[in-house]
């Protein structure tokens, strides 16, 4: 999310809707000293706020499995969040969604914890430059594999994302914007920040959930718009030669929405340029964005 000055965002933290250069947290809160909560990224299209309920489901399903009991209702984190969105003023942005243990001791025990934060910052979002829509991505496989299910679901959308922050340096380093990420078996899982998709023979194929990503709400929006249009979907275990072998591919995200990529580690995908499934998917996802969620104005 970039695109505004953080010190004019909208902030609410516990109740509060102040700006962001007036927001702050308490130093022992657990979100900051352990990682020790769930977030959600979520769009704002012209006063409506998409894909709600389902971001909202899933911040309630991350916190559950972590045994972080919420301070409010899934009703009244939206209407929070519609709240905030009105106090913004945006009717196009991005909304960060924020739920912490709370304020506790140096110690890990979560028992200590004395209350429970909830944060949901509003903002304008910078999305890729109009070009990559047009012509693509390319992207990099990174070294630095997703952490194994066994340690942490990759369900969860928990604050530690160092995992993802460690694969984007090494992004960076090639010189690209989006990489691949690969699980600890060697199959392909996702990329530091969006799903990945590809198309062969005309049907769509995706790593499924176990093979350690995170399961994108944009993802499943586009499984049901290609199944509208009668394109195959399956979710299944890929590896790295099928992306290469792939006639389309293309990436699925909050920030992203659906961006072709026409290359990967220096393998021409398909043609080279966008492909005719993933262009009319892009088009489909676009005239969802405005009435699929929940409207604030």
């Amino acid at each position: 999310m970039s695109g505004t000055d953080w010190q004019e965002m909208t902030v609410y933290v516990n109740g509060e809707i102040m700006k962001g250069s007036e927001a702050k947290i308490s130093v022992f809160d657990h979100g900051l000293l352990y990682g020790d909560g769930v977030f959600e990224g979520i769009r704002l299209y012209d006063g409506c706020i998409f894909k709600c309920q389902e971001h909202v489901d899933r911040i309630f399903q991350s916190a559950h499995a972590l045994r972080l009991n919420l301070s409010m209702t899934p009703d009244e984190m939206t209407a929070a969040m519609v709240e905030t969105v009105k106090a913004s003023g945006l009717r196009d942005g991005y909304i960060r969604l924020i739920a912490t243990r709370g304020i506790g001791d140096l110690g890990l025990d979560p028992r200590k914890c004395n209350g429970k934060s909830v944060i949901i910052i509003v903002g304008a979002i910078s999305l890729y430059p109009t070009e990559f829509y047009e012509n693509g991505l390319s992207l990099c496989t990174v070294g630095v594999r997703r952490n194994t299910p066994a340690a942490l679901s990759p369900a969860i959308k928990s604050l530690n994302y160092l995992n993802n922050v460690m694969a984007k340096m090494q992004v960076t380093d090639a010189g690209c914007l989006e990489g691949i990420m690969l699980n600890h078996e060697g199959y392909v899982a996702e990329c530091t920040g969006d799903n990945i998709l590809l198309v062969k023979n005309g049907a769509i194929r995706t790593p499924a959930d176990h093979c350690g990503l995170l399961p994108g709400i944009t993802r499943n929006a586009v499984r049901d718009l290609a199944t509208k249009r009668g394109i195959p979907y399956e979710e299944t275990v890929l590896i790295l030669p099928d992306v290469y072998a792939a006639d389309e591919c293309f990436l699925t995200g909050t920030a992203a929405e659906v961006v072709p990529v026409v290359a990967v580690d220096g393998r021409t995908i398909g043609t080279g340029e966008p492909g005719p499934i993933t262009k009319a998917l892009l088009g489909d996802f676009r005239e969802i964005t405005t009435r699929d969620g929940v409207p604030v104005y």
